[in-house]
């Protein structure tokens, strides 16, 4: 199976991140941090719209209705579909100077999980955190930066990467309370000279199997929920950011990629950073969970 670009060439993202598919639209949202945009892509006419943001924009989750909850540099924001702000719904209880949200999902029961980025990458201040109802709440700290959320198809195993370690970890989840608990490693990529891929987002598919985006490394990987490494498959980005499952049957697989930072040398070896790759999988995804504001 091969990875291709469908997104134009002019249309690609800085940073693109947070790959979200919609049901009811047969559409793939994403974001680009640095570009401060929401992405729509119509995989089955082309069509692409862009919308901008007022800020740093980690990613998103749908909500009910219409529009988005979205973890930005400032906090947690609700925005309608236009990207405009509508409500803070939470700060950023970080040093924003430094720290901006990053990825994340909505759980299976509507809460919204987001971790944020130590920028300097020398603290380790970062955490990962979940809102609902209650406001903001710890589940995770001492990251450098949180990457990789997901769950298995029963909800009971939360997956959480941390970048610049090389590891992603997972957690029993309590999907009534949303607690987590049992940290174990899960993955540990060994760093070479030649080879610095690292855990960047990622999605879980419906045998239950691990996806992730190697970041600097060119390639997606897929895991079984034992940790075993099944399989592999490069793409013509060096920096592949996050993976989402779509299409009619969920058989689609998108990843989104970033250019920014990008020299001359590196365009040349990864003509098709920034934009999103494809292909097909034999496996479906699972459908992302619609946020609930009263989780």
């Amino acid at each position: 199976m091969t990875l291709r670009a469908v997104t134009s060439d002019q249309q690609r993202a800085l940073l693109g991140e947070s790959p979200l598919w919609s049901v009811a639209e047969q559409a793939l949202y994403f974001v680009d941090i640095k570009g401060r945009a929401i992405h729509r892509f119509e995989p089955e006419t082309g069509g692409h719209r862009i919308v901008a943001v007022a800020e740093d924009i980690g990613c998103i989750g749908f909500w009910p209705g219409g529009g988005f909850i979205a973890a930005m540099r400032s906090g947690i924001w609700r925005l309608d579909a236009e990207g405009n702000a509508l409500t803070k719904l939470a700060d950023n209880p970080e040093d924003q100077r430094i720290s901006r949200f990053n990825d994340g999902c909505v759980d299976p029961r509507g809460r919204f999980l987001a971790g944020t980025i130590d920028e300097p990458k020398d603290g380790g201040k970062a955490h990962l955190y979940r809102y609902d109802r209650n406001g903001l709440s710890v589940l995770a700290s001492g990251l450098m930066t949180s990457n990789g959320v997901a769950f298995s198809p029963d909800g009971r195993t939360l997956y959480h990467a941390d970048t610049p370690r090389f590891v992603v970890h997972a957690y029993d989840y309590d999907v009534q309370t949303g607690t987590a608990a049992n940290r174990r490693v899960f993955v540990s990529l060994t760093p070479t000279g030649e080879d610095r891929g690292r855990p960047d987002g990622a999605a879980v598919d419906a045998e239950g199997c691990y996806w992730t985006a190697l970041y600097e490394g060119g390639r997606i990987q897929r895991y079984t929920p034992a940790g075993e490494l099944l399989a592999e498959h490069r793409l013509a980005a060096k920096c592949p950011t996050m993976i989402a499952f779509g299409g009619t049957d969920l058989k689609t697989l998108f990843v989104t990629s970033a250019s920014a930072g990008a020299d001359a040398a590196e365009r040349a070896a990864f003509p098709d950073a920034g934009r999103v790759f494809t292909m097909s999988v034999d496996v479906p995804g699972l459908p992302p969970t619609t946020f609930d504001p009263e989780a």
